[in-house]
């Protein structure tokens, strides 16, 4: 498994990283631990969870229990130097999380504690904020992104002040490094001349939506981060399950995020299924499995440093773990350049 350097903090992670927001209502305790030992197995050392997971749904009856189950593998023996572990501050508007309070250097010390205790571990690795209190145009929220009621001088005191917390929190060990996810260029070069101007923890990573479908990092957040090592974590390279194939058709398997989320989040649209059906098409040309064939290309961009995966069942997690040996041809690569200038942003 190939190993990669987490911005400048010295820490480094497997190309691939375990998802686990599943763990809790899609799946069992026991079928997370397993699916941690198969990761740890295969050289997948770096495992992303948050403090609300699980989702679907997410619930104020089940925030927290993903990192509790994380917790669990811990107290039954799983060795805690054997995993790179992050987890997510949320950010404002969850109201299943302190009142939907912002994040701030306030909220920042109680909610480290909140996730220690869960995950039974004394330091976290790579401490996140899930979005910004600002919001963000990810989630389909870039067809209608307008910042120009933001206060820029309000933001970055934020910023100064969340990064004094972090510090703190640093200095008496029990976070490693800082990133930021859903986040923008302008806020990502904001928390970079924070971090300058403050001494405070210098960001890692982004951990933001990245697929053959989803490609909105490719330009100015790209270069941000080839420049400043700041390295993507890409999260859904599968687009929820679109590009495995497995709603073709309309086909909804059961038990699947289709069966639980019948617009996935924004996903589901005509255009996104005939996206599918060329990315198909060239898995076909080239006797590839799909979903190694996006997992295996996420790998391949410029920018990224680990591709964060999520599986309901270990057939699925077998099927992740072969990208990691599966190398993309120049005839590939270029087929699918292709089929995306045809299928530009099918949601």
């Amino acid at each position: 498994m190939e190993r990669r350097k987490l911005g400048r903090t010295g820490i480094e992670v497997s190309a691939l990283c375990l998802g686990s927001m599943t763990w809790g209502t899609q799946n069992t305790t026991e079928e997370g631990h397993a699916q941690i030992d198969r990761a740890l197995d295969a050289g997948i050392d770096f495992v992303d969870t948050a403090e609300m997971y699980p989702v679907n749904p997410i619930s104020a009856e089940t925030i927290g229990r993903t990192e509790q189950i994380i917790g669990m593998w811990f107290e039954r023996g799983g060795a805690r130097g054997n995993m790179v572990l992050a987890t997510k501050h949320s950010g404002a508007g969850m109201r299943h999380v302190r009142d939907g309070a912002p994040i701030s250097g306030d909220s920042i010390p109680e909610t480290v504690e909140g996730s220690l205790r869960r995950l039974q571990t004394d330091y976290i690795d790579l401490y996140q904020f899930h979005w910004p209190n600002r919001g963000s145009y990810m989630f389909r929220q870039n067809w209608t992104f307008d910042p120009s009621g933001q206060d820029p001088a309000a933001v970055r005191q934020n910023m100064d002040d969340c990064l004094g917390a972090l510090q703190r929190e640093v200095d008496r060990g029990t976070i490693r490094a800082f990133g930021l996810s859903n986040e923008s260029a302008w806020g990502t070069s904001e928390w970079l001349a924070a971090a300058d101007r403050t001494g405070g923890p210098r960001v890692a990573s982004v951990q933001n939506e990245y697929s053959l479908m989803c490609r909105l990092y490719d330009t100015d957040m790209a270069e941000l981060s080839v420049n400043e090592d700041v390295g993507l974590l890409s999260f859904s390279p599968l687009a929820t399950g679109l590009l495995t194939g497995k709603y073709q058709g309309g086909a909804v398997p059961e038990g699947s995020r289709l069966s639980l989320s019948p617009d996935l989040g924004g996903r589901k649209t005509p255009r996104a299924f005939e996206a599918v059906d060329a990315y198909l098409g060239v898995a076909r040309k080239h006797d590839l499995d799909p979903s190694q064939m996006a997992l295996a290309w996420c790998m391949t961009r410029p920018f990224m440093c680990s591709v964060i995966f999520g599986a309901t069942t270990m057939d699925q997690l077998e099927v992740a773990i072969g990208a990691a040996d599966l190398t993309l041809s120049d005839e590939v690569m270029a087929d699918l350049d292709s089929v995306h200038r045809n299928h530009p942003m099918p949601y």
